[in-house]
């Protein structure tokens, strides 16, 4: 006779697959495309590292200086926890460096900027990028190309100006370096500048800021080198003075040169400019049309795909908005109640690397998202992913675990949830069931139900459905 007690079943202890990993469509195939060449001329990526190790040089110096000078216990970095470096602190590192205070700062401000060092409360410590710095050209690259995409915080902005003002010429910008990038020259600031005004009318128009009542017919655009009309509009004329900041500060992030009236992009501007212009490229060939997809569409659209063919839609999808704005949608989509959007919008965040830091350290009180966020911090400050878990615990990983249980129930097979079975912590069936009923998941039923459901084993199946049966009636 089959015993009817449950069987204590050893659970081993592996690593949870990605469920991206195990889609039901084993068959799928993605055209590669050919890898795309630079515009001829472009220095090799040796030689452009060389120049961007050369441009943060300073950075670099003064990042090595706060990693031996600042790590816990030696002193405070900062003097209000936001990264601002403390006056003791600079001097002591202008003294040392034989630099001035006003160089130290500037050049810390670079280094965080290209991710050369973070700050977690009022300790430093070097990032990644630093640590591959003399190894690594295409470590060295990314931290240029984030100094880059950073150039209107490493130049402050003209204080007289309107904040909305500002952030047009901001938006505007790329179409500017666009044009600057295609004619592969010196272009005249008139002719700039005529481009700047005509992508901000669109921003506007955009934005339906229709003037009321009756207006002008537009008038004649002013011959270069002339005054703009008494009766020109404030919002183009007041465009000239934003131009010439945000050249500035393409200048000084090593994009371009300014001179007699004339911009040029850099080696290094110009092959940067590329490189968004061809990611641009690849997302308007994503295939399942997911570039214009809001993020929760965008991830289940990339459910059934393979990691690599994930992520690079992840990728294609990222570079068409701000950095910003697809962290917040990413975490928008991750708070909902499908778990399986949940890890996908974590997977997406890993490839937007440290600029999503800030964001997902902000989560972490919240407990829906704790334990992804906290395996992405691990794996972002270094940690092997097939360590990460270790720093969550053990409620933590057993609340991931039934969430991950979700998302195989909702999206999965049968054959995978009993699979999952075996990346539990715990090492018995009777002691998951016990933690998995008190960790508190609101899906917790919904698992056991399925996961009954799924398992052969009948005994091991029935202990599962008590558990349901029990966490849905509240006893013991």
């Amino acid at each position: 006779m089959t015993s009817r007690i449950p069987r204590d079943s050893r659970l081993r202890l592996v690593r949870p697959r990605p469920l991206a990993a195990a889609p039901r469509a084993m068959n799928q195939r993605r055209s590669r495309r050919p890898a795309p060449r630079p515009p001829e001329g472009t220095p090799a990526p040796a030689e452009l590292a060389g120049m961007a190790r050369l441009r943060l040089a300073g950075a670099a110096r003064v990042a090595r200086w706060a990693d031996a000078a600042l790590r816990p216990g030696k002193g405070s970095a900062t003097s209000d926890g936001k990264a601002t470096l403390a006056d003791a602190t600079a001097e002591r590192a202008a003294a040392e460096l034989g630099l001035t205070p006003a160089q130290i700062r500037a050049d810390w401000d670079t280094a965080r900027l290209a991710g050369l060092v973070e700050v977690h409360g009022g300790s430093a410590r070097p990032g990644w990028r630093l640590r591959a710095w003399h190894r690594d050209d295409t470590a060295v690259l990314r931290g240029w190309v984030a100094l880059f995409d950073a150039w209107s915080l490493a130049h402050p902005e003209p204080a007289e100006h309107e904040p909305a003002a500002v952030a047009e010429v901001v938006s505007a910008m790329p179409q500017v370096l666009s044009f600057l990038q295609l004619s592969a020259g010196p272009v005249p600031v008139e002719q700039l500048l005529d481009l700047l005004q005509q992508r901000v009318r669109e921003l506007r128009t955009q934005r339906c800021e229709v003037p009321y009542g009756p207006q002008r017919e537009p008038a004649s655009p002013p011959a270069p080198g002339t005054a703009p009309p008494a009766d020109a509009e404030p919002g183009d004329t007041e465009l000239a003075p934003l131009l010439d900041w945000a050249l500035d500060a393409l200048a000084s992030v090593g994009a371009l040169t300014c001179g007699a009236g004339q911009a040029t992009l850099t080696p290094l501007g110009s092959w940067a400019v590329w490189v968004k212009l061809e990611q641009i490229c690849v997302a308007a060939q994503s295939p399942a049309g997911n570039i214009e997809a809001a993020a929760e569409d965008m991830l289940r659209g990339c459910a059934q795909l393979r990691p690599n063919a994930a992520r690079a839609e992840y990728r294609a999808w990222l570079a068409a908005r701000p950095v910003g704005s697809a962290v917040t949608e990413l975490l928008d989509a991750a708070r909902g109640e499908d778990a399986l959007l949940r890890g996908l919008a974590f997977e997406a965040l890993r490839v937007v690397g440290a600029p999503a830091e800030p964001e997902v350290r902000a989560v972490l009180d919240e407990p829906t998202l704790r334990p992804y966020a906290l395996l992405w911090l691990a794996e972002h400050d270094g940690a092997d992913p097939e360590d990460a878990h270790e720093v969550l615990t053990r409620e933590e990983a057993t609340w991931l675990w039934v969430d991950t249980a979700a998302a195989v129930a909702d999206h999965g097979e049968a054959p995978l949830l009993v699979r999952h079975l075996e990346s539990a912590v715990q090492p018995t069936v009777p002691a998951l069931l016990d933690e998995v009923r008190a960790v508190g998941h609101p899906r917790t039923v919904q698992v056991l139900v399925a996961l009954a459901a799924a398992h052969p084993d009948p005994a091991l199946a029935k202990a599962v459905r008590r558990a349901a049966f029990q966490v849905h009636t509240g006893g013991s």
